[in-house]
């Protein structure tokens, strides 16, 4: 942890946030550990954030006092695929805490365009999920889910939590599957919900309408694809970096397979908050706990330790 030099006041659209809650996410602990492959060191890590706007410049979007949800990866606005609606794969993206300092400090800046004011009635704790759980939410509009769909979840880290959560909301059956026994018993508290070792998954080849795979594993994607049924459908939200891919099988039952890659804002963004609003919706159980930003060597060791669900670092001041 280290000092910052005072931040300059907004220009343009600009905004200065004072951060109250950042969950800390996979990819903050490989740059914690210098192991983020395709980041830019040094670098502060932090994307997923909640915050208060307090200083505002002429042509910010947003006024003062605001609290708002920020998107962490930048869009051009002007290259086909923006112009298309498709923001999540802009030509000129960047994110933060990738290739770009993030916002696991008290206060940073950035452009109005970037950040989305929240509902009175969303607390903190639950806007925190809003940028990851929007990639869950992305993810789903490449298939159908609905009451009765049988959804297998292979990987329940954050993201593979948050799929669980609202497979089960829209009435899906849902089986988790995961390595790890703490994971499994932190999915079982948000419904009724099959959480099993991968071990266990042997009988039940070939027999999910639908796979999301979240482990970003080699294994996960090649184990995953084999639990789709005939005519069923994977989505791959990890990013494992290569896999064995039985493309016979693929051809012969007529599956299908969907990368998918953040989200597109401002339209999954607001999606994820009606879902967050509902108080019929569980995710109580996904934030393991709330630590104080002085901590944050604990918090982070926490979240490497595998025991525990999302972690959030808190700058409020003490």
């Amino acid at each position: 942890m280290r000092e910052m030099e005072p931040l300059a006041d907004p220009v343009r659209d600009e905004v200065r946030i004072r951060v109250i809650y950042g969950g800390i996410c996979g990819s903050d602990v490989g740059v914690y550990l210098g192991k983020l492959k395709h980041a830019t060191y040094p670098l502060r890590p932090g994307h997923e954030l909640v915050g208060t706007v307090t200083h505002a410049g002429p042509a910010a979007t947003v006024k003062v006092g605001t609290r708002v949800v920020i998107l962490p990866n930048t869009f051009c606005g002007e290259c086909s695929y923006c112009q298309n609606g498709d923001t999540n794969i802009c030509v000129q993206k960047k994110s933060l805490g990738v290739n770009m300092d993030g916002g696991f400090s008290q206060e940073f800046l950035i452009s109005s365009k970037f950040v989305l004011a929240l509902p009175d009635d969303l607390p903190n704790e639950k806007a925190v999920l809003i940028e990851p759980f929007a990639v869950v939410v992305h993810a789903f509009k490449k298939v159908k889910i609905t009451k009765g769909t049988s959804v297998c979840i292979v990987g329940c880290g954050n993201e593979g939590m948050l799929a669980a959560a609202l497979a089960h909301h829209l009435g899906a059956q849902v089986t988790a599957v995961d390595i790890n026994p703490h994971k499994l018993e932190l999915v079982k508290q948000i419904g009724d919900i099959q959480a099993v070792l991968p071990e266990d998954m042997r009988l039940q080849s070939g027999q999910f309408d639908v796979v999301i795979e979240a482990g970003g594993t080699s294994s996960s994607v090649e184990n995953g694809i084999q639990l789709v049924r005939p005519g069923g459908s994977m989505v791959v939200i990890g990013l494992a970096q290569e896999a064995i891919f039985p493309v016979a099988h693929v051809v012969r039952n007529e599956l299908t397979l969907y990368g998918t890659i953040i989200y597109n804002f401002p339209s999954d963004y607001l999606q994820t908050i009606e879902y967050l609003r509902d108080p019929l919706f569980s995710v109580d159980a996904i934030v393991s706990s709330i630590m104080p930003f002085t901590s944050y060597q604990q918090a982070f060791e926490n979240a490497l330790s595998g025991k525990y669900g999302k972690v959030i670092l808190s700058f409020n001041e003490a």
